[in-house]
């Protein structure tokens, strides 16, 4: 939770005297409890619910996430808890694991100055021994998803017959996850005396339906605002090919001043590649999704609060209900189609008045969403660009810059060094800043300090030109201008060079660029080292120097581009009517994908 409770809207300046949190009439205990995590002033939401809960009416909410709801339903449970009662009082229906368990911390952060108070998280993915040894013991409160209440209650493991609270935490979110049969037989077999407090950031008319039906006479409290992103966030987008992502964002966390950040993708295997990338190039970087284990999951938030882990890795799903004061800025490597998952992605920054950065990649054909986001928001996305190896390189020195400044504050350690690098001097006849220079080059190993500029293809003849201009202008349509690759080439052969068949073609999205940078990264080749480049829809053909090292060629053996192995070889030439060495008789055709793949190699 925040140490903070501010309004998403400001104060008009006609506006009444500000309210506190004695004058909601909640208790000295839970005073108490607000005063040490250091809340001051309740929220709008806070402000009008507190209030009507205390006094016994049901409630209905409509506010976005991050407005301070929890403490809004929260507050006025724990103030009138009867601790003698050893059967579940208060439950509060999440439509995630991650939501029910902030919640049930905050209910824990709220309730530290009333003693005796226990509440319980019910979710899947956690033991039943664990509930069950709770429940027989005796929990006053209960936060859980839908699906593990229904289990308990079939089991006969969880009795609410003298539940006296019921809350639903975002009620729009659990019945688009498809909770709504289970919410609304939680609702018809608790008792009807039950208070109930329904919170959603919609109103559509499933929500109105059930408000209706089991909720009485309840008083509907909206907080209104001009946007529906807070303003403290900075939202930028970067138009980047989708093969492009992983070298783009290493680059943005390159530059950026971040503490902590949330990246979001769109599938489970996309969360795992993308951190695995990240701790390849030495970030620390975990992913979180449905199908990690929530021991793990739990693990691994708890890292991110810490600050053990800087990058976490998340679908939309899994990071519900995130609120981690170190998170400085929200990636959207695939940016939402949906305006209101937009919406809760970057509000896991920038929460209750703090500032945040959010960066949302959009690939070419996705341009019309950041159109629709700003429609949306009624705010501004600024368009960024991709930081430059300048901007690296000027970041990378200030971070060396940096380290050495600090190493000199060490003062008793420099002088042990001191001496024996004048001995070195002494006996060597070396300049000491030469022995600097050898031991910076020691201390980084064998990663360079500084990039060297992207390598270009070298321009040989229009078809590459026309090539670069489209992909500038027509996003995917770039590669036509190699359309005419499919026929024979009618160039005379650079007699200089070797044809090699790479395992990459229009189907993987490559582009001349990226083939030149992997090739060029991997085997140490310069821009004048490569020839004509033809894509062609399965596989695409790259002219190398005669005299390529074998050396070079096993480097190039493990290279891949857009996360498949190119499989290099020397190409024969013509279109194969009979089955190659690890290749498949079909490979030259066209773009239909063969009917039984004859991969000898597994390739």
């Amino acid at each position: 939770m925040s140490t903070s409770a501010e309004p998403t809207t400001a104060p008009a300046a006609d506006e009444p005297p500000v309210v506190t949190f004695r004058d909601l009439g909640l208790g000295e205990p839970v005073l108490k409890a607000l005063s040490d995590v250091g809340y001051e002033t309740p929220s709008a939401i806070q402000a009008a619910t507190i209030p009507t809960l205390l006094g016994g009416r049901d409630v209905v909410g409509l506010a976005q996430t991050g407005t301070g709801k929890t403490a809004a339903f929260a507050l006025p449970i724990l103030d009138r808890l009867d601790l003698t009662q050893k059967t579940p009082q208060a439950l509060v229906l999440a439509p995630t694991r991650e939501l029910a368990l902030q919640v049930c911390e905050a209910f824990e952060k709220y309730a530290a100055r009333t003693k005796g108070v226990h509440v319980l998280p019910v979710y899947g993915g956690q033991g039943y021994g664990v509930q069950l040894s709770a429940l027989r013991r005796g929990v006053h409160v209960i936060v859980g998803t839908p699906g593990r209440i229904m289990d308990h209650l079939d089991k006969g493991t969880l009795d609410l017959s003298e539940l006296k609270y019921l809350v639903l935490d975002e009620a729009d979110e659990m019945l688009k996850m498809g909770f709504a049969e289970d919410v609304e037989t939680i609702l018809a077999d608790t008792p009807d005396t039950k208070q109930v407090a329904l919170f959603s950031a919609t109103m559509p008319a499933a929500i109105r339906r059930m408000s209706k039906q089991y909720l009485n006479d309840p008083e509907e409290i909206t907080v209104a605002s001009k946007t529906t992103t807070s303003s403290t966030i900075t939202q930028r987008y970067l138009i980047v090919s989708y093969q492009q992502k992983i070298d783009a964002l290493t680059r943005i966390l390159e530059v950026e001043n971040f503490e902590a950040m949330i990246v979001f993708a769109r599938t489970k295997s996309a969360t795992e590649e993308v951190a695995e990338k990240l701790r390849a190039r030495g970030y620390s970087a975990a992913a979180i999704n449905g199908d990690v284990a929530q021991i793990q999951r739990e693990r691994t938030v708890n890292q991110l609060k810490s600050g053990k882990l800087d990058i976490l890795v998340a679908t939309d799903v899994a990071a519900r209900g995130l609120d981690v004061e170190r998170i400085s800025h929200v990636v959207n490597f695939d940016i939402s189609t949906d305006t209101e998952s937009y919406v809760h992605r970057i509000g896991r920054t920038g929460r209750a008045g703090r500032t945040g950065d959010a960066i949302s990649f959009v690939t070419p054909r996705e341009r019309g969403l950041v159109n629709a986001i700003e429609r949306a928001t009624r705010q501004p996305l600024t368009q960024m660009q991709l930081p430059s190896v300048d901007e690296v390189n000027v970041t990378r020195l200030s971070r060396f810059d940096d380290g050495i400044t600090a190493a000199l504050g060490e003062t008793e350690r420099i002088d042990r060094f001191r001496d024996i690098v004048a001995h070195y001097v002494r006996h060597h006849d070396v300049p000491e800043v030469d022995v600097a220079a050898a031991l910076a080059v020691v201390a980084q190993g064998e990663t360079p300090l500084l990039l060297e500029p992207d390598p270009e293809p070298r321009a040989r003849a229009p078809r590459e030109d026309r090539f670069d201009r489209g992909d500038r202008d027509r996003g995917d349509r770039g590669d036509r201008g190699f359309d005419r690759g499919d026929r024979p080439d009618r160039r005379p052969r650079n007699p200089n060079m070797t044809t090699y068949r790479i395992a990459v073609g229009k189907r993987h999205r490559v582009e001349p660029r990226q083939i030149v940078g992997a090739l060029a990264n991997e085997g140490g080749l310069s821009r004048g080292d490569f020839g004509a480049i033809q894509i062609r829809p399965d596989f695409s053909l790259v002219e190398l120097p005669n005299d390529l090292p074998q050396s070079t060629l096993d480097r190039l053996s493990d290279t891949r581009i857009s996360g498949k192995a190119i499989e290099i070889r020397v190409d024969t030439g013509g279109p194969s009517r009979r089955p190659r060495e690890g290749g498949n008789d079909r490979f030259d055709r066209d773009d239909r994908p063969p009917r039984k793949p004859r991969h000898r190699d597994g390739a």
